[in-house]
């Protein structure tokens, strides 16, 4: 695996190896790297000729100082997982290189997605997830882009970010399903950060997600919505939110609409943790 952690080279270096290769895969991350990202890697090795991953806690994202400073650093091993996973090329920049003098900060037409669910609770959150994947699109010029379920309202904003940067025709996004621990527990670098104690309490969203799956078509999403917030509460989590929202606009879902997920935002302690399940058994993905 070649590591660049300057723009230049990279892009040099991508050039020549589309020539060689074919297709190049590109799996952005912050690190803290576990096995829902080393999936993101195998799915872009098998589908494309070169596969680029990055690490890089983007701090124009967090709404929340205490979060930026307490997100999990593991550079050492997140570069021998990378390597075990057949990854080819690493991308690992400091700030001023994503970010230069004279770097210009653009407001990104996102409309509802922004306003709703995360965009509501994370003001300004996902303007930063935009800058930031524009910019890494900007160096490593990507046929394909992958990225996880878990971040179900990222990846709309992001097929949001392709369209209006024209990138969309260039670009595929493909959105991965979730993968999970074996108690059911969505894969996150945030879970490190739990205690034993809630550790043991965080399937229970997983499992109110299943049970939200299994009474939706005989229960109205309200009545479901409201019971899954009264058993995270019971179950010890501070609930941002349970939505059962439309899945291509994260409205709340109408009527007799089948094209449903259900989301959810809840904490443990300091550990804010989301989750969601698509209900619509056609679409299994965001995407």
């Amino acid at each position: 695996m070649v590591i660049f952690k300057t723009a230049r080279p990279l892009t040099a270096f991508l050039a020549d190896a589309r020539a060689a290769s074919g297709p190049i895969g590109f799996v952005p991350t912050m690190g803290a790297l576990h096995e829902g990202h080393l999936s993101l890697i195998r799915q872009s090795k098998a589908a494309t000729g070169l596969t680029v991953c990055s690490i890089f806690v983007n701090p124009t994202q967090f709404n929340n100082a205490d979060d930026l400073k307490h997100y999990p650093v593991t550079i050492e091993s997140d570069i021998e997982m990378l390597i075990g996973a057949g990854c080819d090329v690493l991308f690992l920049p400091p700030v001023a290189e994503v970010y230069p003098a004279g770097h210009e900060k653009l407001r990104y037409d996102l409309g509802a997605l922004e306003a709703v669910l995360e965009g509501a609770y994370r003001p300004g959150h996902f303007q930063g997830v935009c800058e930031v994947v524009d910019r890494l699109l900007e160096i490593v010029e990507p046929d394909h882009l992958f990225m996880g379920q878990k971040d179900f309202q990222q990846c709309l904003v992001i097929g949001r970010l392709l369209d209006l940067t024209n990138r969309a025709g260039r670009t595929a996004l493909h959105v991965e399903p979730t993968l999970r621990e074996k108690d059911g527990l969505a894969m996150s670098s945030r879970n490190r950060r739990l205690t034993p104690a809630d550790r043991a309490k965080a399937i229970r969203m997983s499992q109110v997600l299943v049970g939200i799956r299994d009474r939706f078509a005989s229960t109205p999403p309200r009545t479901l919505e409201q019971t899954a917030i009264t058993e995270l509460t019971e179950a010890g989590f501070k609930v941002d939110y349970v939505s059962i929202s439309n899945r291509h606009t994260l409205l709340p879902l109408e009527p007799g609409d089948p094209a449903a997920v259900a989301l959810v935002a809840a904490s443990l302690g300091p550990v804010r943790l989301i989750d969601n399940l698509v209900l619509d058994s056609s679409a299994p993905t965001a995407g």
